[in-house]
């Protein structure tokens, strides 16, 4: 229990540390065209570029955390972050700001550490909760994006940019003290976990959906400060007040998405979830005042990160045995998620001169989203039902309303002999004992027209010619006008039930 707690504090605020380096650029970036000229053209891409490496890198940083564990992970990343933070706090010209803008990536990149480490020290059901509270590590961007102009005003850009040098020393020494050197390692082929996985429809549906809900989230992350600085005129510290609260709310709910995704069906919470981002992006299409932008923004927050918590709830649902290659799979298209809106409604609005079809973009694609959870849904209910009627030990034979058979589980070949391809096709005469005469079988079937049901003892006759008693239930099933569709017969054999009951 101890390690439990202390693996997810540390990981949790390293993550806090990640995540406040990753958005310095887009928080400070009002301070930082004071002093170096800059495009909005430019902005967008500065702002933008740390995505990119902090996507890509989700992905190997997701796999090595399950071959070496998260504290060597954490360590490396941090380290690493140390150069484009000092390179950053120099920067003179828009090239520098590039530079240290893409590999200011790696912050937001580690958060492919917890997702794959933290399952590891908790039971399934509380994965979805577990992930969301290590995802409250997207309080960093809030952090900064709300006291780094405060300090900034202070003492100057550069010097804050350089203050988070000492936050990344601070975090190297935790980790190296405190981190897990015991972690439970899986030593698998990166190329062999990707061909395992790469085929799947579900890892790519869960990719979709953490594309919208992790991407919006990080594009208003990144867009907010700059975007109500120069629309709607507001201070450089009002607009990091703003876009803090929108993180905020966005962070806090994100372990409500796990919890809520441990108690109920995930899928339910996404549909909720997708419905929520498309109405916000349809008031945020209008170009609406400060009060109703705000509105928007914040549902968009709500749904987005609850949405967020919902997601990593069905990553080690569907894969428990590639959870770390999909983790960095699905962070990453995630986090490419928040490169593109920045990109996008810039050039929207230098094209049409507001941003309205952007906006109508990312409602559009929620709506799509919406419509793949339905979809998933309700493959996954028929899955269960599958899943149901493939490990009853009862032997279950489904006909048409003609009473050709159209499916049979294990349990009916296992009693009968018959295997599935030999059965389906034929009618239930190939079990006939001819113990029972047409009388028998017009009384049965005259009482399933007219109750829709029998049931009783009747001797049938296995593949190789044995005749055994069976207690059959025979049932009608009919569609929502009242026509029958299909009879099921369920059956068990009661010459092995009596032979037990001898011994």
């Amino acid at each position: 229990m101890q390690k439990q707690t202390i693996q997810l504090n540390l990981q949790t605020f390293s993550l806090i540390i990640g995540f406040m380096v990753w958005v310095l650029l887009s928080s400070l970036m009002p301070s930082i065209r004071d002093s170096i000229q800059l495009t909005a053209a430019q902005v967008s891409l500065i702002t933008a570029l740390p995505v990119i490496l902090g996507s890509i890198l989700r992905v190997p940083i997701g796999f090595y955390t399950n071959r070496y564990g998260s504290r060597i992970l954490f360590i490396i990343s941090f380290f690493i972050l140390l150069f484009p933070v000092y390179f950053i706090s120099v920067a003179n010209s828009f090239l520098d700001l590039v530079i240290g803008g893409l590999f200011l990536g790696v912050g937001g990149a580690v958060f492919s550490v917890g997702v794959t480490s933290l399952p590891k020290y908790y039971p399934k059901e509380k994965h979805g909760f577990v992930n969301g509270i290590y995802g409250v590590g997207n309080i960093g961007t809030a952090i900064t994006s709300f006291g780094a102009p405060v300090i900034a005003a202070m003492i100057g850009w550069s010097s804050t940019v350089q203050a988070y040098l000492l936050l990344l020393l601070l975090f190297i020494g935790l980790n190296i003290a405190f981190g897990d050197k015991t972690e439970k390692r899986v030593h698998v082929s990166l190329s062999d976990q990707i061909k395992s996985v790469y085929k799947n429809a579900t890892l790519w549906c869960l990719s979709l959906f953490y594309f919208i809900t992790f991407g919006s989230f990080v594009a208003f992350t990144v867009y907010l400060p700059n975007f109500l600085s120069v629309h709607f005129e507001l201070s450089a510290v009002d607009a990091g007040i703003r876009t803090a609260g929108f993180i905020a709310i966005a962070t806090f709910l994100r372990p409500l998405g796990g919890w809520l995704a441990d108690k109920f069906n995930p899928y339910i919470i996404l549909m909720f979830t997708f419905i929520g981002i498309t109405i916000s992006g349809v008031i945020l299409s209008f170009s609406p005042t400060l009060t109703l932008y705000t509105i928007g923004t914040l549902s968009v927050a709500v749904t987005a990160g609850i949405g967020n918590g919902t997601v990593f709830k069905l990553v080690p649902l569907h894969f428990s045995k590639q959870a770390g290659i999909v983790n960095g799979i699905v962070s990453a298209i995630g986090g490419l998620g928040g490169f593109f809106p920045p990109l996008l409604l810039t050039a929207v609005e230098q094209i049409t001169g507001h941003y309205s079809i952007g906006f109508m973009a990312l409602s559009q694609f929620a709506l799509v989203s919406f419509v793949i959870v339905v979809w998933m849904y309700y493959q996954d209910e028929k899955n269960i039902e599958k899943q149901i009627i493939e490990n009853t030990a009862e032997a279950i034979m489904l006909t048409d309303k003609k009473r050709v058979i159209q499916r049979v589980n294990p349990a009916f070949s296992r009693i009968t002999g018959f295997e599935p391809d030999e059965a389906i096709g034929s009618t239930p005469v190939i079990l006939q004992s001819g113990k029972h005469d047409n009388t028998f079988y017009h009384a049965m079937w005259e009482s399933i027209d007219k109750y829709d049901f029998w049931e009783g003892e009747i001797w049938n006759k296995r593949k190789d010619g044995n005749v055994y008693l069976q207690w059959l239930t025979i049932s009608a099933i009919k569609n929502n006008v009242g026509e029958v569709k299909y009879y099921v017969g369920i059956f068990n054999d009661l010459s092995v039930a009596k032979e037990h009951a001898k011994i």
